[in-house]
């Protein structure tokens, strides 16, 4: 059977045509629709003739004139056409198989669907879609795509990926091109595997399909204490960082000259790390590798200083002593953030959260759990604890540790703030903290 229809929309032409729920949308136009990228494509016509099927098999066609982009009116079985396509590599810097064991079902599951690519900005390997998939992406002009790239040397990416079939990646990425799909980049740094000269060479093969291949990131490995019985993998040290900083930027001079793009960054995590300044807000662009760390801290820092000028000033208010733990590698900074930003009376304090969850060579903010938050939290004197929302898993109050908020405020006894991830919401909640929910 094809898509269970789950409702249709009244007066839509669909409905005007006479097709009820229940139905299942087999084809448009003579093309068997497979999910949800398929409707939408096929339905951007004006005039289409729908395939359905009832429960019993019987099959029905329908033609139907519309306006051009009008919506057809169908509203489909997401769980039945959208369910997410499972990874099929086994790669060497996996952050899933370092995950402790007994955590959520859910903590474990190893995505990797274009089609998320195309609608979430997912990053994708491609080494799961299939000669016939492949094609139906070029046909739906998917763009665009986010790549995984990691290496372009076959033989190293094979290596990275455990995955037979991850060697094509220069050829696919260049049918996408051919095919005026765009898509960004990304490269998880692995010491001693694809750093060097196998770096080098795939930053300029990534380079070479521009202006199809917008922009590149490189983020360093994330190494747990939950290791045991994976590959022996290197962290990216202070050195190597500094190391990788020089190749990017300079990378970056020769792009900006002859693509007129800096085009590779690495993360802000690499400055970290090296213990040196952020670029400026100007290097960074137009943020496109925001979600990859590129650029995170630099654009909070920008939008701090938007936002002071709108906010107005700040009335007096009693003493407070506010406390604002974050990751060991942005602690630094953000103390710089809150330093300068918080108004006459509000103390502020910045402590790094050693990670002993995951391991201390872990030192982002997002992955600091709720049993680490209570236990660095001892033996400071505050009112009230601002976190980033990045702690919490997305729209839920629980930390990976399954620890909640709630859990959290009762251990300390005192309140604690969700901060969003803005400059704008760090601003209000440094001066407004006494009045703000919890």
């Amino acid at each position: 059977m094809g898509i269970r229809i789950l409702t249709v929309t009244p007066a839509s032409p669909a409905d005007r045509a006479g097709i009820a729920p229940g139905l299942f949308l087999e084809w448009i136009n003579g093309e068997r629709i497979v999910d949800e990228i398929d409707y939408q494509a096929l339905t951007a016509l004006r005039s289409l003739e729908v395939g359905v099927k009832d429960e019993g098999g019987a099959e029905r066609s329908y033609l139907i004139h519309k306006k051009e982009w009008e919506p057809l009116g169908l509203c489909l079985d997401e769980t039945q056409s959208m369910k997410p396509r499972h990874c099929r590599n086994h790669c060497l810097f996996c952050f899933i198989d370092q995950m402790p064991r007994g955590m959520r079902e859910t903590l474990y599951v190893k995505d990797d669907d274009w089609r998320l690519s195309l609608m979430m900005g997912n990053y994708v390997t491609l080494t799961n879609v299939d000669d016939a998939e492949f094609d139906r992406m070029l046909r739906r002009r998917a763009s665009p795509l986010y790549i995984s790239v990691h290496a372009t040397d076959p033989d190293v990416r094979v290596r990275l990926l455990r995955n037979p079939n991850a060697g094509n990646i220069m050829e696919r990425l260049t049918r996408l091109k051919d095919s005026g799909i765009e898509f960004h980049g990304q490269i998880v740094l692995c010491p001693g595997v694809n750093d060097g000269k196998v770096l080098e060479r795939t930053v300029e093969d990534f380079a070479s399909l521009f202006p199809a291949s917008r922009s590149l990131a490189v983020v360093p490995i994330g190494m747990t204490r939950f290791r045991e019985g994976l590959c022996p993998m290197q962290p990216v040290t202070p050195e190597l960082a500094s190391r990788v900083i020089d190749t990017l930027e300079a990378y970056q001079r020769r792009f900006l000259k002859t693509l007129g793009t800096r085009f590779v960054f690495p993360s802000d995590e690499f400055y970290c790390l090296a213990g040196r300044e952020l670029p400026a807000d100007a290097e960074y662009e137009d943020y496109e590798q925001i979600e990859n760390g590129v650029g995170m801290l630099r654009r909070l820092e920008q939008e701090c200083e938007d936002a002071s000028e709108d906010e107005p000033a700040p009335r007096p208010q009693r003493e407070t002593r506010l406390i604002i733990p974050t990751g060991v590698s942005a602690r630094d900074f953000i103390e710089k953030l809150a330093l300068r930003y918080a108004p006459s009376g509000t103390h502020v304090e910045v402590i790094a959260v050693p990670n002993r969850f995951f391991g201390e060579s872990i030192t982002v903010t997002g992955l600091i759990v709720g049993r680490d938050l209570c236990d660095a939290l001892k033996g400071h004197d505050f009112d009230r604890v601002l976190i980033s929302e990045t702690m919490l898993r997305e729209n839920t109050d629980s930390f990976l540790d399954d620890m909640t908020l709630e859990e959290v405020r009762r251990e300390i006894g005192r309140p604690v703030t969700v901060v969003g991830n803005t400059g704008d919401a760090l601003i209000r909640a440094l001066r407004e903290s006494e009045d703000m929910e919890e």
